[in-house]
């Protein structure tokens, strides 16, 4: 691990690996098919800060180890493991810690969900926050909340109308079934689904093109311009940011360095760095407090 903040993570349910200008994440209770805790929680979240502060890191990857990517939330304790009522202040600690915490959304890293098994409750609304799905063929995935008598969160009434439309949306939130690999794909879930064994390798081939061929800033900006206009309610002032970070960027090195790589038929050297070089124009970055 390349930057003291990643060599200096203690995780006890997930690991990190970096190779290649790639961070994976490896959700690591494969004995509780890598039910959600909320240990599990800020270990991920600590993971995703050290990644975004490394700019040697081009791409995350979260995976689950073992034969499931996540099982949802661990309910083994017993029947109230939703109720949060004997814990004084639970919300004010939600919202602090997520105060304190570099959302994905705002992250300038893509974050790819390898999902290799079950993905249930939170093993798949997290997913959302992310960039990318892609699903082995005997993935289950099920927002099945509304079957364990909660409502669906992380974002996921938001993000889910938006990503596949309101009234797919409603029947997987509100009927809360499972679905197969391949449903989900024909639902807009996940973009791709592969071989089991293909998984990962694909993955990884994905991650690595981005990490070598596309320009670090490029990438970071579309990302947040993406993830922005989600909330942009005017087309119009949409298109003059648009517009004005497309000029910028075709100012800067990386542009001359992306035409000069094209045009000799060699793998760029981008110099430019998301923790740097983005302009003060982009659109703002909540930073966490």
């Amino acid at each position: 691990m390349s930057q003291p903040e990643l060599a200096a993570l203690h995780c006890e349910q997930i690991r990190v690996e970096v190779a290649d200008g790639i961070a994976t994440i490896t959700l690591n209770r494969p004995e509780r098919l890598n039910a959600y805790t909320s240990q599990m929680r800020q270990e991920i979240a600590a993971a995703f800060a050290a990644c975004d502060a490394d700019d040697n890191i081009r791409v995350v990857i979260v995976t689950g180890a073992g034969r499931g990517f996540c099982a949802g939330a661990d309910m083994a304790a017993s029947a109230d493991a939703f109720d949060r009522s004997n814990e004084e202040g639970y919300l004010e600690r939600i919202a602090a810690e997520r105060a304190r915490s570099t959302r994905p959304w705002e992250m300038t890293k893509p974050i790819i969900a390898a999902i290799n098994g079950a993905a249930v409750g939170v093993g798949i609304t997290m997913t959302l926050q992310w960039d990318i799905r892609i699903a082995a063929e005997s993935a289950k995935i099920a927002f099945a909340f509304v079957r364990r008598g909660v409502m669906p969160e992380a974002l996921s009434t938001w993000i889910l109308p938006r990503l596949i439309g309101v009234s797919r949306a409603a029947e997987l939130l509100y009927s809360g079934r499972t679905l197969s690999a391949r449903e989900a794909a024909e639902y807009g879930v996940v973009s791709r689904v592969v071989p089991d064994a293909a998984l990962l390798p694909t993955v990884r081939a994905l991650a690595l093109d981005i990490a070598q061929n596309a320009a670090p800033v490029s990438v970071a900006l579309t990302k947040r311009m993406i993830w922005s206009n989600l909330t942009e309610p005017d087309m119009a002032r949409a298109e003059v940011i648009e517009q004005q970070l497309f000029t910028w960027t075709g100012t800067q090195p990386d542009a001359r360095e992306g035409v000069r790589a094209f045009l000799e038929k060699r793998v760029p050297r981008w110099s430019m760095k998301p923790s740097s070089d983005l302009p003060a124009f982009t659109p703002r970055r909540r930073r966490p407090s």
